[in-house]
């Protein structure tokens, strides 16, 4: 098991990626800090996890409030005395022209989306570095290199992320702690589905891709575990992109 007994604080960890990351976690032997702005999403993913064996913990935090991620790294602390392992994956996604947008809405995106990612490395990275180990995987999106229409707001925010993991991983290179990050493509979630998009769309969507299937969570999971394990120990710093051969950089 690649993670057996590390200490890994996944957000939005209620349903999508998140999900598929703390479920594929604790099948790598990780005790999981589920962590959602939704409780009750968040302790049924854990719930889940705990029936199959694994150690998972479930905590209700909205990353725009540092008191309640505090509580959650405390917890780890206490519980731990450890942790290992961040996959800031929590965000938002509402689609607005520039015209039509709002700075509200514009700040609420950064504030969720980049500053939420901030906020809990400032509470996790001084644990990683006193330690002197850890990884952290900070989700971004394929939206930064394809810029589709009325997404201007979040495609700023998720170019912030690919910033902010660069400063960081250049900041803790000397602590050994590795700093990645993950630019998904069209991900098929519970979300998603939700929304019952057009066929149409799907399809069109799936073209662009090299490879002619949905991408799923589980595929982001993957590269979060190796991000997350030894087996990236010489990276740090790096933006991979998985989204099926949409976009080669």
């Amino acid at each position: 098991m690649l993670l057996k007994d590390r200490v890994a604080l996944v957000t939005g960890a209620g349903s999508g990626i998140g999900a598929g990351v703390a479920e594929l976690f604790a099948r790598h032997g990780a005790r999981v800090y589920s962590i959602d702005v939704n409780g009750a999403a968040a302790e049924a993913a854990a719930a889940a996890i705990r029936s199959g064996g694994g150690f998972a913990a479930a905590f209700e935090a909205d990353v725009r409030n540092s008191e309640m991620l505090k509580a959650v790294v405390d917890d780890a602390m206490a519980r731990f005395g450890r942790i290992d392992v961040l996959i800031n994956n929590a965000g938002i996604y509402p689609r607005h022209s520039f015209f039509e947008m709002t700075e509200q809405q514009w700040d609420e995106m950064q504030d969720v989306n980049l500053k939420g990612m901030f906020r809990l490395a400032k509470l996790v990275l001084p644990h990683m570095a006193a330690q002197r180990s850890g990884h952290v995987v900070n989700i971004s999106s394929v939206t930064f290199f394809v810029a589709p229409k009325n997404l201007s707001h979040y495609i700023a925010s998720k170019g912030g992320v690919i910033g902010l993991t660069r400063a960081l991983a250049r900041e803790m290179g000397e602590y050994d702690v590795h700093v990645n990050c993950i630019t998904p493509g069209a991900v098929e979630t519970e979300g998603e589905k939700l929304l019952n998009p057009p066929k149409e769309q799907i399809d069109a969507i799936v073209g662009l891709q090299s490879l002619k299937r949905r991408i799923l969570p589980l595929d982001i999971a993957r590269v979060c575990l190796f991000l997350s394990s030894e087996l990236s120990d010489g990276m740090t710093g790096q933006t991979l992109n998985v989204d099926g051969g949409w976009v080669m950089y």
